[in-house]
């Protein structure tokens, strides 16, 4: 089987549907939760810092004045942190004239040996901007606000800068998210757990409802069990029917057929023993008592159940390879065989023995010195391909060889039934026949094809 047919299979299949959906609601629903839960904390933390930081720009105006229309701000402020030099925690403030020109005109005493940024953001009076830059290579957020005092009948409007390294936020989310990927990694280990432990509880009676059609199969059972859920017990009574029908028909057909044949046998005794019978007739009559004795013989041992075991074909081909070497003595005929030993035949053995039988000892009477029997297959297909090296047989002949009435040993019209049979029976598995010239041994080359359900 390739791997796209055995892929096919695997999607084709319930249990794994089953298995895939879980999988995706996990692995898939599970880790989106995530991301959204970092997002949502990410920017609760953002939120915070600029509570944060705004709360510092009122700090630092609160302690701002204004003379002669210049700011005045004391160096020392209350927070401890504008107070130690390079804490993490700065405060600035700039203003800006007619000309969009930006002066520093205080900044805390954190801030001393930090380079300053060439540009800073001023909002409108009144608003406020809240971003992140880069100070000496290392990520800061800064909370800008614009205010504007009043001296000397003038405005003099300044911005409050506040910046604070980064760090601190980006440790809080990587906390964050250790603690909620490492919960959310045992909450999917956990559910996947359980969805497997369910999904193996669920399919459980497909599991069994299976085995016993296996069983059945094997000929270990002949019926069903009735204890499944709803959906599946209408299944399995329709099942019951089915074989119940089945058997009782196969039961039909073979009393029919051992009826039959027992019916025959006495008036062919009779003519048989009749002393002016021709050799000719008599030789005729053996045939047709020889045929009912095979099919009497098949209808007292075919199967009761309609599917079989497999049938290893290496061991049956074995056997008649070796009974046809010892009856084609004279001349002498090469019989050999290649049989995978994984080939297996799903029906009854006297039939696959009939197939090849027919198609074998036809070869051997076709050949001159050599007869092949190539065998190849697995669990869900069987090719039995028989060879000879005789005169082959014409294409107009490979279109009748198969009717009741054309022998296959002289490839002429006659009373031969032996491939008519051959046809049949492999009509009868759903099988596929047909018969070309061999490339190998340059003869007839048949070519029997069997599909098997998986």
């Amino acid at each position: 089987m390739s791997k796209r047919a055995l892929a096919w299979q695997l999607l084709n299949s319930l249990k794994t549907r089953l298995v895939l959906s879980a999988l995706l609601f996990i692995l898939v629903l599970l880790p989106l939760i995530g991301v959204a839960l970092n997002d949502a904390f990410t920017e609760q933390v953002k939120s915070a810092a600029k509570n944060e930081l705004s709360a510092y720009v009122y700090s630092v105006l609160a302690v701002t004045e204004v003379e002669n229309k210049r700011i005045f701000i004391p160096e020392l402020v209350l927070e401890n942190r504008f107070n130690l030099i390079q804490s993490g925690l700065y405060a600035i403030a700039t203003t800006e004239n007619a000309e969009h020109q930006q002066s520093i005109v205080w900044h805390s005493q954190s801030f001393m040996g930090i380079t300053p940024p060439e540009h800073f953001t001023i909002p409108p009076t009144g608003k406020n901007a809240f971003e992140q830059i880069d100070l000496d290579g290392a990520p800061h957020l800064i909370y800008s606000f614009s205010v504007s005092f009043a001296s000397l009948n003038e405005n003099v409007p300044v911005t409050i800068h506040i910046i604070k390294d980064e760090l601190e936020f980006q440790q809080q989310i990587a906390q964050f998210n250790q603690q909620l990927w490492t919960w959310l990694l045992i909450l999917i280990l956990v559910m996947l757990v359980f969805q497997l432990s369910w999904l193996i509880w669920t399919i459980r009676p497909l599991a069994r409802f299976t085995q016993e059609l296996h069983d059945v199969e094997q000929g270990k059972s002949t019926q069903l069990s009735s204890q499944y859920p709803s959906e599946l017990q209408e299944v399995a009574r329709q099942l019951n029917i089915l074989l119940n029908t089945e058997q009782t028909q196969r039961k039909r057909y073979r009393n029919a057929l051992a009826d039959l044949a027992h019916s025959l046998k006495t008036p062919l005794a009779v003519i048989k023993s009749q002393a002016d019978l021709s050799e000719a007739s008599s030789e005729q009559v053996s045939n047709i008592s020889r045929i009912i004795s095979h099919q009497l013989k098949r209808a007292q041992t075919a199967a009761s159940a309609s599917w079989h075991l497999g049938i290893k074909v290496d061991e049956v081909g074995a056997k008649l390879l070796r009974t046809l070497a010892k009856i084609y003595r004279e001349p002498q005929i090469d019989l050999s065989g290649e049989m995978a030993p994984q080939a297996v035949f799903k029906g009854d053995e006297a039939d696959l023995t009939e197939i090849l039988g027919n198609l074998l000892d036809n070869a051997c009477k076709a050949a001159k010195s050599q007869v092949k029997l190539t065998v190849t297959g697995n669990a869900y297909q069987l090719q039995l391909c028989i060879e000879d090296d005789g005169p082959g047989i014409s294409e107009a002949l490979q279109t009748q060889i198969f009717e009741r009435g054309i022998r296959a040993d002289s490839y002429r019209q006659g009373n031969g039934i032996g491939l008519a049979i051959v046809r049949d029976l492999v009509d009868s598995y759903n099988g596929r026949i047909s018969v070309s010239r061999s490339e190998n041994l340059g003869g007839a080359k048949f070519t029997v094809n069997f599909t098997h359900s998986a």
